[in-house]
């Protein structure tokens, strides 16, 4: 079956980087668009960014020019930079797949915005 395997959240500190990244199995990675979704406490889930499978990218306004989404498909990984971070970037992040008109969804991983 096809799995979502997020990591690379943690504390860090406002202004400071994470990367996280996400591994898919069980389906042919490269076609298909992968995203990354958050949800903050108390908040529905919101959509961070995209990348279609021809490397096209769409991301949320309070992203741009922080946040950088990228896809290996030798690797069968997304990722998301993140940089600049801020407390509003706190939340748990959930990597998305879509494609054949299915959508699949990892567990998710923390990522706090803290001093």
């Amino acid at each position: 079956q096809v799995q979502l395997v997020e990591s690379g959240g943690g504390l860090v500190q406002p202004g400071g980087s994470l990367r996280l990244s996400c591994v898919v199995s069980g389906t042919i990675f490269s076609i298909g668009t992968m995203g990354w979704y958050r949800q903050a406490p108390g908040n529905q889930r919101e959509l961070v960014a995209t990348i279609a499978s021809n490397g096209a990218t769409n991301y949320a306004d309070s992203v741009k020019g922080r946040f950088t989404i990228s896809r290996d498909n030798a690797k069968n990984t997304v990722h998301l930079q993140m940089n600049n971070l801020k407390p509003d970037d706190t939340g748990v992040y959930y990597c998305h797949r879509e494609a054949w008109r299915l959508a699949y969804w990892g567990q998710g991983t923390q990522v706090t915005v803290s001093s």
